[in-house]
C-alpha cells in the first residue's frame, strides 16, 4: 500500500507498519554498532568480551540462567538466540513507535524517538529486571546512550521510509 505525507502539513496520513519493521531493524543494527564502538573506546574489557557477555544476558531470556555461567566465551547457539531476540525486540519496538508517532508532524519525530529510546531503556533496565535480574549489571551510561541512539535512529529511518517526496 502506497502512503504519502500531506503536502500542506507534512503529516503522514496513515501509519506505515512496513516502514516501522525496517526502521526497527536499521535502528537495532545501528544501536549495536554504536554500543560496540563505545565499548572499544571507553571500557577496559574488550568489545568482543562485552558482546559475548551481552549475548549471554539476552539469550538467557529464552535459554535460561545456565548460559550466564562462566566462562564468557563465544558460542554460536547463544549468539544466534541473542541476535534473534534483539531483532524481534527491535522490530516490535519499531511497530509500537509507528502507532505512537504517526499522528505527529514529522519534524517532531526525532524528539519523539529520543524520548521513546529513553522510555525503552527505563522499561528494559528497570522494569524487566524484576523478571530478568541479570540485566542490572548493564545499567550504565553506555546503555542509556545506545537506547537514545536506537530511538533517534528509529525515528530518522521511519521518516525516510514513510515519507515519499
Amino acid at each position: 500500500m502506497r502512503r504519502r505525507a500531506d503536502s500542506m502539513t507534512g503529516n503522514v496520513k496513515a501509519a506505515h507498519p512496513r516502514a516501522g519493521f525496517y526502521a526497527g531493524i536499521i535502528a537495532g543494527v545501528v544501536a549495536t554498532l554504536t554500543q560496540m564502538a563505545l565499548w572499544s573506546v571507553f571500557q577496559e574489557n574488550s568489545w568482543l568480551y562485552l558482546l559475548n557477555r551481552d549475548a549471554r544476558l539476552t539469550a538467557a531470556i529464552l535459554m535460561g540462567k545456565q548460559v550466564l555461567l562462566p566462562p564468557v566465551t563465544f558460542d554460536w547457539q547463544v549468539m544466534i538466540v541473542a541476535t534473534l531476540i534483539h531483532l524481534a525486540l527491535s522490530i516490535a519496538y519499531g511497530f509500537v513507535f509507528v502507532f505512537l508517532i504517526f499522528r505527529l508532524h514529522p519534524s517532531q519525530w526525532l524528539a519523539g524517538g529520543v524520548i521513546y529510546g529513553m522510555a525503552i531503556y527505563g522499561v528494559n533496565m528497570h522494569v524487566m529486571t524484576f523478571i530478568f535480574p541479570w540485566f542490572i549489571e548493564v545499567r550504565d551510561w553506555i546503555t542509556i546512550v545506545v537506547h537514545v541512539v536506537f530511538g533517534a535512529c528509529l525515528a530518522y529511518a521511519y521518516k525516510k521510509l514513510s515519507i515519499k517526496s
